[in-house]
């Protein structure tokens, strides 16, 4: 079926019941097919994961045994590197032929049998000095050229502790350990392993046709299967990839696919690799996934007839149900007569339809009732209109008055409160400049300071004067101001100063309000910021220090806001943080 037919089967033409058929099937078929990749994929995962553990752990078992046998090699290597007869015969001036060379052959020939008695994986066991004297049990034959020989010079560089030579082009495996007295090297002491205890170890092969491969530091294969079907410089080149890093990958060799699992040995430094062929490894995975492509199919069969049976006995209500809601498109709100008793999704569909057509008569009603209030509410606000208008004529009248009487403290009241309503109530922007917020603060403190005997100074420092078109929230620095005078200086006796500290610091606009008091406690500005003080304390706003912190708190995030400092009896600092916002920029 292409996309052309299912595009022609879900056409508007087409039935309810066609095309529930067809979503149906689309859906079954998308999860058969999604459920039995998924299922065929883990199980050939597993199946990869298994065939790695198994072949780890064969190569680590044999990678423990070769360490036991070269354990053993080395502590035979201490035996010789250390016994008196060899040291004393490497060290005698006896030449050969002669009796006396005879005899320390034959006194070194019987100590190295003792040696390697019973162990049938040493070939052959040979004492070098470098005064020229080969002693050796075992084959094969070995003369005096062994000394010029490439083997011995790489022994004599690296034979301090314990070295393994591989001859190239053979599996055969040489240990080597120098024999030294007085600091000074005298000869060497080497045993050959036979060509099968390598092989014995590494037959490890987790299916008939898998290959196993042994590198020793070099590169150099010390063990490779006899019939490979891999050419050497791509094994090698697959081990230096690897690099004997306990991992497995899965490689395309030659248009077979193999899985590569590696491993380096930590006492010999070799690396050992496995090929597998995915085809042997997952002969039983493939028969798994034709018996799941079996099933899945009498399945969809079976689950196509009975979606043909269940898109049948649905369609019924859901004509039902299309035929009421095109009586509401129509413009007929009345609810419905037809009443579907099913209690499936149709039937609940119904019921929440049936609902619906309830729910918008209930709404057409309140938004009748709603235009109502809301012509009622328009009225209500233009008549509130005239109050702050009459407010501000009455001030002026009293302004005016105190004029022509010759009251200039009363002038100055008026005056004030004048500008401070005209930012309050005139001005429904919740920002403004910094500029006018220091007008309503100086207006503030002209009207406070007739409270008290004594003056109250005001003094404002600017950092700079761009500062001043900044933005910032409306009446966030009056209530501050108002703290300072109440708490701060009313209750003192000579007066007081505000000091209001404009800069800027770090991207943001900072505000210091401070001033010479009786201070705060800790306690006091806990409370401060509780919002115990701040309808006691700012009548004329109703706004507190809490109330300005939360407000530039919600509208700009942390670690804008106000924080508060006080020395008790000394002073008392407040810190306003705003990010700084350029004029016309909210």
């Amino acid at each position: 079926m292409n996309f052309f037919s299912i595009k022609k089967l879900i056409s508007p033409s087409v039935s309810i019941q066609g095309k529930i058929f067809v979503a149906f099937t689309l859906v079954t078929l998308l999860g058969i097919v999604a459920v039995t990749s998924i299922v065929y994929l883990y199980m050939r995962e597993t199946v990869k994961h298994n065939a790695f553990t198994s072949v780890t752990d064969s190569i680590r078992q044999a990678d423990e045994s070769l360490n036991l046998r070269l354990e053993e090699i080395s502590r035979l290597n201490t035996v010789v590197v250390t016994n008196s007869t060899v040291l004393a015969t490497l060290q005698s001036h006896t030449e050969e032929p002669s009796y006396e060379w005879f005899q320390e052959q034959k006194r070194i020939e019987e100590f190295l049998s003792a040696v390697i008695a019973y162990k049938p994986y040493i070939s052959r066991i040979s004492v070098i000095g470098m005064n020229g004297k080969v002693f050796f049990v075992g084959s094969p034959w070995l003369d005096k050229r062994i000394i010029q020989a490439p083997m011995m010079q790489y022994f004599l560089q690296n034979g301090s502790g314990h070295a393994y030579f591989h001859q190239p082009g053979s599996s055969s495996i040489v240990t080597g350990r120098e024999i030294r007295y007085n600091r000074e090297t005298i000869g060497m002491v080497m045993f050959d392993l036979n060509d099968d205890f390598i092989k014995k170890i590494y037959d490890v092969k987790p299916t008939p046709d898998s290959m196993l491969y042994v590198a020793d530091e070099k590169n150099e294969f010390i063990y490779e299967p006899r019939a490979s079907l891999v050419d050497k410089e791509t094994v090698l080149k697959l081990n230096q990839e690897l690099a004997g890093s306990s991992a497995s990958v899965e490689r395309v060799i030659k248009g077979k696919s193999y899985l590569a699992v590696s491993r380096k040995s930590d006492y010999t430094g070799w690396s050992t690799l496995a090929l597998i062929p995915m085809k042997s490894l997952l002969t039983e995975t493939v028969r798994i996934r034709n018996l799941l492509a079996e099933v899945s199919i009498i399945v969809f069969v079976l689950i196509v007839i009975g979606t043909l049976q269940v898109s049948s006995r649905i369609t019924k209500n859901i004509r039902m149900l299309r035929s009421m809601m095109m009586r509401v498109m129509d413009g007929n709100l009345t609810p419905p007569a037809t009443i579907i008793h099913s209690k499936d999704e149709i039937g609940q569909l119904y019921l929440a339809f049936k609902r619906m057509v309830e729910e918008v008569n209930r709404l057409l009603e309140g938004i009748r009732t709603t235009e109502r209030e809301k012509r009622e509410a328009e009225l209500a606000v233009l008549q509130a209109q005239i109050r702050p208008h009459f407010l501000y004529n009455t001030l002026n009248t009293v302004k005016y008055l105190a004029k022509l009487n010759g009251v200039p403290n009363i002038v100055e009241v008026s005056e004030s409160l004048i500008e401070l309503m005209r930012g309050v109530l005139g001005n429904s922007n919740e920002y403004l400049s910094l500029q006018d917020e220091l007008q309503y603060v100086s207006s503030y403190v002209t009207i406070e300071k007739y409270k008290y005997v004594e003056p109250i100074q005001l003094n404002i420092e600017i950092e700079r004067e761009e500062l001043l078109r900044c933005r910032v929230l409306k009446l966030m620095l009056q209530p501050i101001v108002e703290n300072a005078i109440i708490h701060g200086i009313a209750s003192s006796e000579h007066g007081g100063v505000v000091q209001i500290r404009i800069y800027k610091q770090l991207h943001e606009l900072r505000i210091e309000v401070k001033d010479y008091g009786k201070g705060m406690s800790e306690e006091q500005i806990e409370a401060l910021f509780a919002g115990s003080n701040s309808q006691s304390g700012s009548r004329f706003s109703g706004m507190g220090v809490r109330n300005v912190h939360e407000r530039i708190v919600r509208v700009y995030g942390e670690p804008y806001g106000v924080s508060v400092y006080s020395e008790p009896g000394t002073f008392t600092n407040v810190l306003i943080r705003f990010p700084l916002l350029p004029e016309k920029e909210e």
